[in-house]
C-alpha cells in the first residue's frame, strides 16, 4: 500500500519501517537537533513542521518542532520528497544553490546528515519507505 508523502498514514508507515529495523544499525555517528518546515504541502494547512533528533543515538523523525533546534531547514514539498524519499543528493544540492532550501542555525549540523555511504540496513529502510510513498 502506498501513501502520500508526509500524510499521517505515511508518517505512521515510515515510523513502523524504522521501528522494524531498530537496533540493526549502529548508533547515528552525529548528534543533531533539526527542525524542518515544509511548504507547499498539498494537504492540511499547506505547511508542515517536523523535526529530526539524533541526540539519543537513534534517528527520530516526528511531526512538530523542537524547542531547542541547532538548525532549521525550510524547503518546499517536492524538494523534501526528492531528498527524503528519492534520496537524490543532487536535487538537494541544486535546491540549496538555487535558494529553494533556507537554513537557519548551525550549517555544519545539516552537513553532518549527509554523512558517509549508508549501510545495508539504512538502504533497506530507505527502499521500503520509497515503496510506501505514492
Amino acid at each position: 500500500m502506498s501513501y502520500q508523502f508526509l500524510s499521517d498514514e505515511w508518517m505512521e508507515a515510515a515510523k513502523a519501517i524504522r521501528d522494524k529495523y531498530a537496533g540493526q544499525t549502529g548508533p547515528v555517528p552525529f548528534k543533531v537537533k533539526m527542525n524542518q518546515v515544509i511548504t507547499g504541502v498539498p494537504f492540511g494547512e499547506g505547511e508542515m513542521k517536523m523535526h529530526i533528533d539524533t541526540s539519543s543515538g537513534e534517528m527520530v523523525m516526528e511531526k512538530g518542532s523542537l524547542d531547542d533546534p541547532e538548525v532549521t531547514v525550510t524547503t518546499d514539498y517536492e524538494t523534501a520528497r526528492s531528498i527524503f524519499v528519492l534520496q537524490d543528493a543532487a536535487a538537494g544540492m541544486q535546491a540549496f544553490m538555487s535558494g529553494k532550501i533556507k537554513v537557519q542555525g548551525d550549517m555544519t549540523k545539516l552537513m553532518a546528515l549527509q554523512g558517509g555511504p549508508p549501510d545495508d540496513t539504512a538502504k533497506a529502510i530507505a527502499n521500503e519507505i520509497k515503496d510506501i510513498t505514492a
